[in-house]
C-alpha cells in the first residue's frame, strides 16, 4: 500500500470515528435489538458514502502525522461523536422519564414492561411513547437530518480543533436543561391532572375515613388519565418531534 493510500485510509477512519461514536448512542441506530453487525454496517456505509464530502477536513491531519498525533486526533473525534450522540439521546431519555411519570400519575406505573432501545423495565405507556418517537423519527426523515448534522458538525467543530472538555460539558448541561423543560412542558397536563385528582381524593378520604376512597377511585382515575392521554397524545408527540427537529436543524 502506498503512502498516499495509507493517508486516505486514515482520513476515512477519522470520519468513521466521529460517525460511529455518534450512531453508537443515537436512538434508532443504537438499539440493542439491532444486531451489532448491522449497526457496524450502517456506520461503515454512511462513512464511505459521505467521506468524499469530508475527507478534505481530515486528510491534512494524517499527512506526516506521528502515532501520538494520530491517537490524539482519534480520541478527539471519538469524543466529538460521543457528545453529538449523547445530546440526541438526551431527548429520548427525557421522554422516557416523563412517560414513566405519566404512567404513575394515571395509576399504570406498576404494570411491568420492557423498553424499546434497552432491556430495561419500563411501564407499557413509556415503551409505547418511546416506540412512537423512534418510528416518527424515521417516518419524518429525521434520520437524514442526523447525518446532515454530522456533516455540518465539521463546520462547528473542525477535526483539527480538538475536543474542548469545558465546551462539551456546557453543551451537555444546556441540552439537558432544554430537553427536560420540553419534557415537562409536554407532560404538564398529566402532572396537573395528578395533583388535582390526588388532592380531591385526599380531601374526600379525610371527610369519610371509614370508606377506602383511594381504592374505589383508582379505576376512575385511570380511566380519566387514559381519556386525557387520547386527547393529548398527538400534541404530545408533535411537540417532542418538533423539538428534536429544531435541535437537528439548529445544532
Amino acid at each position: 500500500m502506498s503512502a498516499i493510500a495509507s493517508d486516505t485510509v486514515l482520513a476515512v477512519f477519522l470520519i468513521f470515528c466521529r460517525f460511529g461514536a455518534c450512531l453508537m448512542l443515537m436512538p434508532g441506530f443504537s438499539s440493542s435489538r439491532i444486531p451489532p453487525k448491522v449497526r457496524l454496517g450502517i456506520a461503515v456505509s454512511t462513512t464511505l458514502a459521505l467521506s468524499p464530502l469530508l475527507i478534505g477536513e481530515t486528510a491534512p491531519l494524517t499527512a506526516q502525522a506521528t502515532p501520538s498525533d494520530l491517537l490524539r486526533v482519534i480520541g478527539s473525534e471519538l469524543l466529538v461523536g460521543f457528545l453529538i450522540g449523547l445530546m440526541g439521546r438526551l431527548f429520548f431519555l427525557a421522554l422516557q422519564t416523563i412517560s414513566v411519570s405519566i404512567a404513575q400519575a394515571i395509576g399504570l406505573g406498576g404494570i411491568p414492561g420492557l423498553g424499546v432501545d434497552e432491556d430495561t423495565q419500563l411501564p407499557p405507556i413509556a415503551s409505547l411513547f418511546s416506540l412512537t418517537a423512534v418510528t416518527l423519527m424515521f417516518i419524518t426523515n429525521q434520520h437524514w437530518l442526523i447525518l446532515g448534522s454530522l456533516v455540518d458538525s465539521y463546520s462547528a467543530i473542525p477535526a483539527d480543533s480538538g475536543f474542548n472538555v469545558q465546551t462539551g460539558l456546557i453543551d451537555i448541561v444546556d441540552q439537558t436543561t432544554a430537553v427536560f423543560v420540553l419534557a415537562l412542558r409536554i407532560g404538564s397536563p398529566f402532572i396537573i391532572y395528578s395533583i388535582i385528582v390526588n388532592f380531591a381524593v385526599g380531601i374526600t378520604n379525610k371527610l369519610s375515613p371509614q370508606i377506602p376512597v383511594f381504592f374505589i377511585a383508582m379505576p376512575f382515575v385511570t380511566a380519566g388519565g387514559l381519556i386525557l392521554l387520547v386527547l393529548t397524545a398527538q400534541e404530545f408527540m408533535a411537540s417532542f418531534i418538533g423539538g428534536l427537529q429544531a435541535w437537528l436543524l439548529g445544532g
